[in-house]
């Protein structure tokens, strides 16, 4: 187990199913950055047992921002979003279980699994790294940053600096996880039913128990 503080604790275990959530620079306004700025910090002081409900609260609405953002939407091009894709994949089996994703046209929601004796066994577990997720997410915002900018034919940030990260407590909370993951482009009003979204992926091992079933994947098959 690791903890760090940035403008909220975290804690990170070698062994768990996270949850993850990321966006483009640019993809929120500065009132709403400085208005979640406002919420990490009250989290922050809120008494431990508020902490866990408060933190649901907080994605809700930093969810809810990124879906009615309107600029910019680089994901949404379907050479920019495969380059994320293909970046995901890559490092399924390598630095962690793959579970589920959405790539939104300016977020992505990721749901995976590390196993502390899997990576041992693959030699990519360094006892000395505190911080496995954070690790993860420089390896797959940096090479995806590089090549979807050069695709862009621009330069800057391409994610946000921050993201959301959450441990997954229990089978029923992934269950729910992976539901929101599925439908979120449903919400989103951009598809009518979660399946016709092209770029979410659902390990069958991981579909909940009853509802959604959605499309098998080449990498089931």
């Amino acid at each position: 187990m690791a903890y760090y503080r940035r403008r909220l604790p975290h804690l990170q275990f070698n062994e768990g199913t996270y949850f993850i959530t990321f966006g483009l620079a640019g993809s929120l306004p500065t009132h709403a950055v400085d208005y979640l700025r406002q919420e990490k910090q009250r989290i922050k002081d809120s008494p431990k047992e508020e902490i866990d409900k408060s933190q649901k609260l907080y994605f809700k609405k930093y969810d809810h921002l990124l879906d009615s953002g309107s600029s910019p939407l680089w994901l949404g091009k379907h050479k920019v979003a495969n380059i994320v894709v293909n970046k995901i994949n890559e490092l399924d089996n390598e630095r962690y279980i793959l579970l589920c994703y959405t790539i939104m046209p300016n977020h992505v929601h990721l749901l995976f699994k590390l196993t502390e004796s899997r990576a041992k066994a693959r030699g990519t577990f360094d006892p000395a790294s505190k911080y496995p997720v954070t690790h993860i997410l420089k390896l797959l915002k940096g090479a995806t940053a590089f090549k979807c900018n050069k695709l862009l034919n621009r330069s800057g940030s391409f994610w946000h600096h921050e993201s959301y990260d959450r441990l997954v407590r229990n089978h029923q909370e992934r269950d729910n996880i992976v539901r929101y993951i599925l439908e979120n482009p449903v919400k989103a009003g951009l598809v009518s039913k979660y399946d016709e979204w092209n770029w979410s992926y659902c390990r069958n091992k991981a579909l909940p128990s009853r509802s959604i079933v959605p499309r098998a994947s080449a990498q089931d098959q």
